[in-house]
């Protein structure tokens, strides 16, 4: 039953609109003219001579009409009131308006509302020929009330124009039916938000033709809410089109985007006799004949350029004002039409969820109480997607608990048919070699950092930045701001069942195999067969005692699957796996290897890793590569990660293709053996806290390398590593912790570095002036640093945008660095020695953030008022600090601003005007500005401004 406080029953009405006049007045002329703006709107009018059937008593059929409309125009001419059909019809009009949901306009033709309402003048002669006592009393009444209603005088509306006020009364009926038409649909939830939104950049009052599109997942409520929006604005255009199922419809025949072209210009041109006969003349015809409509189309499931091409066209096909809105899981559609404004479909939140779910399943808001848990279960496996919570609220009504729990557990095994089909097609329409690459990630790589996820599916042979990108286009897959592969569970659902479906009780037979059970199965039973081409597990305590005979089994296991491409596992570290021969034996198809946790000194000597392109063994016992004498020869291999081992030495001579190495706390590693010639396709190095190095001079001759991180080494004196001629290839290099005094002025040689980190070196003083020559360098880190005095010539490096001096002793700051015109971040908390800013640091334009909490400064420099793009602005602590420049209310783009701790007494006057900005420490807690207003009586000696204290 259906919560009174939310709903009210509402009655559904055979005719939108009934209209009543004077055939002998106004049936050619205004009526037939209203009649047909109306129509042409959606509007479903009666109108007696087009709406009777013959032989049908007039008197009878007409009342029943009047009854079943929801809305009434009354068009009062001068020979109205002499029908005394008309005034039986107001008799009862009158009678349907008092309902509250059927509403009665007058419009006051060629007449005056007086002439009406106390039948005078040529109205009054008219109405004296009616004798009949008792009805001429009855037509008197409702005469004088229809009189009063609020409609409209035709004479005194834009200067009597009849198509003016034929397009006012249009407007007013499709906004009342909008309103009354919000709440049919008592199962919608959450639309309110997401409409405006949409709505707002439409702006339907600009004079551009617009194109919207709505992405996102399947039966995530695209058409839901481009239709909700449909009927919330049509009524604003001249001609309107909701073209549903395009992708459907366009593929079933060869004839399927005529058809669509057909309902198109039909449905704006309101005549359905048009037929098209090719897409070339629909497309011709679309051009002609809608460029002088104000149109809103709605191309709802687009999934391919042609389809647009087709339907939507350019521009000028359609007039100024026009609005064409896409729907598609495919945002790539959007952007090869070059569409600007793409909105994300949202899933439901948990709140909205439980909502839309209670209406399907109990007709109200919220659970019954007793199903209040269960409720809570299905909402929690639909994960926000409106498709399946409407299907279990559908299936699952009426339902006893019983029913309810075995629904639940069979969801576990089962995915549910309508979701999975529904979700399924964009699999379906995914290149091969993308399939694949969807099918890894849904049941292996799933929040995977992207880089990782990249390198890992690039080993083994697929394109996989495109592919990736492909799969978020499609809305298969979402990429996090922390840039990690992110599915929803019911589309990772799909792809497992893909992989799953054809042989579902035979692990042995799958292709990727990730669940621990049937791992567990296939190997401790020698189930292992070629099928298997990936296997992946997060955590696999291999090595406690009761696993020993697995173990064991393991090395026929992994040898046996002769096409396993991907080997992803997670070892518990213990003493036990020094006694069993887990992992001893790799099939040579391999490309990608990660054991994190490996526990044997090397590489069996069995496995010929031919094919290997990723070999990552962090925390591993491995020692070295390869048993002592062998020396295999890696040729394709590009990506070696023994972080956190036991690594004592490396033969790089072994890795002539080597693209990225990371070393990092390998701290029993001694050397590289690296011969003339080696490594010259490396680009990343990471070699942090590696303190046993005898040499680094190695470094020098890799001419290809980008990252170098050489960080927490606590080198007394930076070893002669950099080159002595510009270098155009090294991108970032990491010095932080080491205890070298001076850099070498060659780090000058280093024309395209773009993050420079030389922080917590302790005994760096001062820099070269050949640094300034960094003409590419973003980011320079010199936190903790010794740094007193920065170049004179800082004002050089034109491309920083972050300079962190953070607990640094740093004096001063060059008055160049206003030259900075990139700097969007500068950081000099803790400064403690510094007691001024540039007077010119309002020139630097683009700075975001500006951090001096702890610092001596005592005053800020009036420029400071020019950052315009300054967003935060943190003076904790300046306990010398004691006002802020009068004109700070000009800082526009201001959000936060601390002063926790200051010896500030009041704020600025126009800092009011900030409405976004929240301050911190100038009252008894974190607030925005306002909110100090209601504060203000207390005993807190801060003050703000007068002009808010009287808002």
């Amino acid at each position: 039953m259906a919560s009174s406080s939310t709903f009210f029953i509402q009655h559904s009405y055979k005719y939108d609109v009934f209209l009543s006049f004077s055939g002998e007045d106004t049936r050619k002329s205004f009526v037939d003219h209203l009649y047909v703006a109306l129509q042409r709107q959606g509007i479903h009018t009666y109108k007696d001579d087009e709406s009777l059937e013959k032989g049908k008593k007039i008197n009878v059929e007409l009342l029943k009409s009047i009854q079943d409309s929801k809305f009434y125009i009354i068009i009062f001419s001068k020979n109205y009131v002499s029908s005394s059909w008309c005034l039986d019809e107001l008799v009862k009009i009158m009678e349907c308006q008092k309902n509250p949901e059927q509403i009665a306009y007058p419009v006051f033709y060629d007449v005056e509302p007086s002439e009406i309402r106390k039948q005078l003048g040529g109205v009054g002669k008219a109405f004296a020929k009616h004798k009949k006592k008792g009805e001429v009393k009855k037509w008197k009444e409702v005469l004088e009330e229809a009189s009063n209603l609020a409609g409209w005088d035709l004479r005194k509306t834009d200067d009597g124009h009849e198509a003016k006020l034929i397009n006012k009364i249009v407007e007013k009926i499709s906004v009342e039916l909008r309103f009354s038409n919000l709440n049919v649909d008592e199962k919608l939830v959450g639309m309110e938000s997401r409409i405006n939104d949409i709505v707002s950049s439409l702006e339907t009052g600009a004079e551009d033709v617009r194109i919207i599109g709505i992405k996102g997942i399947a039966g995530g409520g695209k058409t839901t809410l481009a239709r909700a929006i449909f009927d919330k604005i049509h009524f604003q255009f001249e001609g309107k089109s909701f073209v549903e199922n395009v992708r459907e419809v366009a593929k079933a025949s060869l004839s399927g985007l005529q058809s669509l072209q057909e309902q198109v210009l039909s449905n704006v041109l309101n005549d359905k006799r048009i037929t098209v006969g090719s897409v070339h003349d629909g497309k011709s015809m679309m051009k002609k004949m809608l460029s002088g409509k104000k149109v809103l189309l709605i191309l709802d499931d687009v999934d391919d350029i042609d389809q647009m091409d087709a339907l939507a066209g350019g521009v000028n096909w359609l007039k100024s004002g026009s609005r064409i809105i896409i729907t598609t899981r495919d945002e790539q559609v959007l952007v090869a039409y070059r569409v600007m404004w793409i909105h994300d479909v949202s899933l439901l939140s948990h709140k909205e969820a439980i909502c839309l779910f209670s209406r399907y399943a109990f007709g109200r808001d919220i659970p019954i109480r007793r199903y209040n848990d269960l409720s809570l279960k299905v909402v929690h496996y639909a994960a926000g997607l409106p498709l399946t919570i409407r299907v279990l609220g559908s299936f699952l009504c009426g339902k006893d608990e019983l029913e309810w729990k075995d629904a639940l557990n069979r969801l576990k095994t089962i995915p549910l048919k309508e979701t999975q089909e529904k979700l399924e097609i964009s699999y379906t329409g995914l290149e091969d070699d993308y399939k694949e690459i969807f099918l890894d990630v849904a049941c292996l790589l799933k929040g995977w950092l992207k880089d990782d996820a990249i390198r890992a599916l690039e080993s083994c042979g697929f394109h996989a930045r495109n592919g990736l990108r492909v799969i978020e286009q499609k809305s298969l897959m979402t990429i996090s701001p922390y840039q990690r592969l992110g599915m929803h569970d019911h589309i990772a659902e799909i792809g497992r069942n893909i992989v799953r479906r054809l042989h579902p009780d035979e692990p042995l037979r799958h292709s990727r195999l990730w669940i621990r059970k049937e791992i567990e199965d296939v190997l401790a039973n020698d189930l292992v067969t070629e099928a298997t081409r990936a296997l992946a597990t997060n955590t696999f305590p291999w090595g406690r005692e009761k696993n020993l005979r697995s173990n064991n089994i393991l090395t026929i296991g992994f040898e046996n699957m002769k096409k396993l491409r991907f080997l992803h596992m997670v070892s518990e570290t213990h003493d036990l796996f020094t006694k069993v021969k887990v992992g001893r034996n790799f099939p040579n198809a391999l490309r990608f290897l990660c054991w994190q946790g490996y526990p044997h000194f090397c590489l069996p000597r069995t496995f010929q890793a031919d094919n290997l392109v990723s070999l990552e063994m962090p925390y591993s016992r491995m020692e070295q590569l390869w048993e002592e004498g062998e020396g295999k020869v890696l040729n394709n291999l590009k990506f070696l990660d023994f972080s956190y081992s036991k690594l004592k030495t490396l033969d790089c001579g072994l890795l002539p293709n080597l693209e990225k190495l990371k070393l990092e706390k390998c701290k029993h590693l001694v050397e590289l053996h690296t011969p003339i010639g080696s490594l010259r396709s490396l680009v990343y190095l990471n070699i942090n806290h590696c303190r046993g190095f005898e040499s680094l001079s190695f470094i020098k001759q890799l001419e290809s390398l980008q990252v170098l991180d050489l960080s927490y080494l606590y080198l007394s004196k930076l070893p002669d590593i950099l080159p002595g001629h510009y270098n155009y290839s090294l991108l970032e290099l990491n010095f932080s912790r080491n205890d070298f005094k001076e850099l070498p002025s060659s780090i000058g040689n280093l024309q395209n570095l773009v993050c420079l980190d030389l922080s917590w070196c302790k005994n760096l003083k001062s820099l070269p002036q050949s640094i300034c020559s960094l003409r590419c360098l973003k980011d320079f880190d010199l936190e903790s640093s010794a740094i007193k005095e920065l170049p004179e010539d800082l004002g050089h490096i034109e491309c920083l945008e972050l300079l962190n001096l953070r607990s640094t002793p740093v004096k001063y700051l060059p008055n160049s660095i206003c030259k900075l015109k990139h700097l969007k971040t500068l950081l000099l908390a803790y400064c403690k020695v510094l007691k001024k800013l540039p007077e010119n640091i309002g020139l630097l334009e683009s700075l975001e953030e500006l951090s001096l909490a702890f610092c001596k400064i005592r005053d800020v420099p009036s420029s400071i008022c020019k950052l315009t793009s300054l967003r935060e602005f943190n003076l904790r602590y300046c306990d010398q600090l004691e006002k802020l420049p009068e004109k700070l209310g000009e800082l526009t783009c201001l959000k936060k601003l601390n002063v926790q701790g200051t010896g500030i007494t009041h704020l600025p006057y126009g800092i009011s005007s900030l409405k976004s900005l929240k301050i911190i420490g100038f009252g008894s807690e974190d607030s925005s500005i306002y909110n100090y207003v209601s504060r203000r009586k207390t005993n807190n000696p801060k003050q703000v401004p007068s002009t808010m204290r009287h808002r």
